[in-house]
């Protein structure tokens, strides 16, 4: 990967100095190219794939799994892909990443039938899981001075963040005047300019004492993943009480649980669980799971609201997410430069989730009547604000203190925290807004917008569950986060162990004192894989819902 922090020792790690600042910033460019493929990917193939059907001629009913079938892969490889750029040089895994993640789409782009283009999204999503925690190391490895770093780290957010609505929009134009296919074969240019940069800018470094692999760690925890995320995918078109619903989540549950007994006795943990049992990181990777079920969910209903029921285009859509979008860029940069060092990550993620709060419930008053300036503009605002105060401070938070050898899981787990959260909550929340949608068709007298009344009062239903959610989230941030105090306190002692391992590389003219021998090893940050990327294909289905109402 890219300059490393520190040298941990002369037995651990045979890393480079720091890049010097030119390079450093034309580093972010490069690692910022590569998030945004990735992010781009989920909201731009999304908007293709109604197209994508209608060429390659697949039912409704297995539309989901070009979706799902990235979600799976890369849910349940990002800790393998944490760790394989804890094993390797994070330049040559970062490489990797996007060449197989550009081959699996031209693989897509090219697909000739369902099958190749569900194997194709899952190459994508398993290559992802390898890119994205190479991607986050390296800015944390190029960046080691506080005041840049959190520069760094805001340029990035907001590639996180804008990389979603950018993919709305660019979907759509690549549709309707190319073809669906080019929403695939656009990542190849992606890929090809963040190759070029990483050979030119990108130093090597490799752990002179690689980690090994925990293959029964790694069996447990992919296969637990994947049939908990599967489990709940297939739960939104079989229901709760299907056997193999109910036999996947079962199954992930015990293998989780096997994971984590085999973590207990494994000399090479895949997830030391020193680094999920600490009360900071744990507090900050359940802030981010939460907020990643709302998120996804709002995404999700107002999506189908905006198209089904609203009659607006997937472009125009797109279009309309774009405040909520601003305001995440605007939130996060602030709370990650200002807020975060003045206030703390318990005071921010806590107002961040009651505002998110504040802004489901909000959404929970609209009709069918109701316009976009007074029943959604103002509840995406709100919503824009609280999840950019949630984001940036928990993902800051939930890796302070880890340890180098840690980093790249630490940094994988903020990301399967996220992603299998987004993929729970949006097969739980459709299922239920689904139920909600059928009982009260079936106790209300049928009229012509009777369809559209009763998706509506679902989606209403799935928005005060995620209030519900927020709510929590709130109570928990509270409980579990640390103090702007108690973050410093972490901070320091970070700061203290890597001036203790590598002095030469203190910025002060002086040498700092030596670390106390119970010091955490160096502080390492994470930026998620995508903040807002989830937009759900809507294809109006004949007799599902009325006539756009306005």
């Amino acid at each position: 990967m890219a300059q490393p922090v520190a040298s941990s020792g002369p037995r651990d790690t045979q890393d480079h100095p720091a890049a010097p600042a030119d390079r450093r910033w034309l580093i972010l460019v490069v690692v910022a190219v590569a998030q945004l493929m990735v992010v781009l990917d989920a909201t731009i193939v999304n908007i293709a794939l109604p197209s994508a059907q209608h060429s390659l001629g697949f039912a409704n009913s297995d539309r989901q799994w070009v979706v799902t079938a990235y979600a799976l892969a890369f849910g349940s490889l990002l800790l393998v892909g944490g760790r394989l750029g804890d094993m390797y040089s994070r330049k040559q895994v970062f490489i990797t990443g996007l060449i197989g993640f550009a081959i699996a789409s031209a693989i897509g782009g090219a697909a000739v039938s369902f099958g190749m283009l569900v194997t194709a999204r899952a190459l994508q999503g398993a290559f992802g899981a390898i890119l994205a925690p190479a991607a986050l190391g390296t800015l944390v490895s190029t960046f080691q001075d506080p005041l840049e770093r959190g520069r760094a780290f805001g340029v990035f957010g907001s590639v996180a963040a804008g990389g979603g609505a950018v993919g709305l929009i660019l979907g759509g134009v690549l549709t309707q005047y190319l073809s669906w296919r080019w929403c695939l074969y656009v990542n190849l240019a992606f890929a090809a300019i963040a190759v070029a940069g990483a050979l030119a800018y990108i130093r090597s470094s490799r752990p002179a004492a690689r980690p090994r692999m925990d293959w029964p760690g790694t069996v447990l925890a992919c296969a637990g993943l994947f049939l908990i995320v599967f489990g709940f995918s297939h739960a939104e078109t079989a229901g709760w009480t299907a056997a193999l619903t109910i036999g996947s989540l079962a199954g992930g549950v015990v293998l989780l649980a096997g994971f984590v007994l085999a973590e207990q006795r494994s000399s090479h943990p895949l997830l030391p669980l020193r680094v999920i049992l600490d009360r900071t990181r744990g507090g900050s990777y359940v802030a981010v799971g939460i907020s990643g079920i709302a998120i996804f969910g709002t995404f999700l209903f107002l999506t189908y609201y905006l198209q089904l029921i609203k009659g607006e285009s997937p472009l125009t859509t797109g279009l309309l997410f774009l405040p909520m979008i601003g305001c995440i860029l605007l939130s996060s940069n602030l709370a990650s430069i200002v807020g975060l060092p003045r206030l703390g990550p318990r005071v921010l993620i806590a107002a961040g989730m009651l505002l998110g709060a504040g802004g489901m419930a909000y959404l929970t008053q609209v009709t069918v009547t109701s316009s976009y300036a007074s029943g959604v503009l103002p509840a995406l605002l709100i919503l824009g604000l609280g999840f950019g105060m949630i984001f940036a401070p928990a993902i800051n938070t939930a890796t302070a203190g880890v340890a180098r050898q840690d980093s790249g899981v630490a940094s994988a787990l903020v990301n399967t925290m996220q992603q299998v959260g987004g993929s729970i909550g949006t097969s739980a929340l459709s299922t239920i807004a689904l139920t909600a949608t059928a009982g009260y068709l079936v106790t209300h007298h049928a009229g012509p917008l009777a369809p559209a009344v009763a998706a509506t009062h679902g989606y209403t239903l799935a928005f005060a569950i995620s209030a519900a959610l927020l709510g929590l989230g709130f109570i928990l941030a509270i409980v579990l986060l640390p103090s702007k105090r108690r973050l410093a306190e972490l901070r320091a002692a970070a700061a203290t162990a890597a001036a203790r391992t590598a002095p030469g590389l203190a910025t002060g003219p002086a040498r700092p004192a030596p670390a106390p021998a119970h010091a955490p090893q160096p502080g390492f940050e994470a930026i998620p894989v995508a903040l807002c990327s989830c937009s759900p294909v809507v294809t109006r289905v004949p007799g599902s819902a009325a006539t756009p109402v306005r």
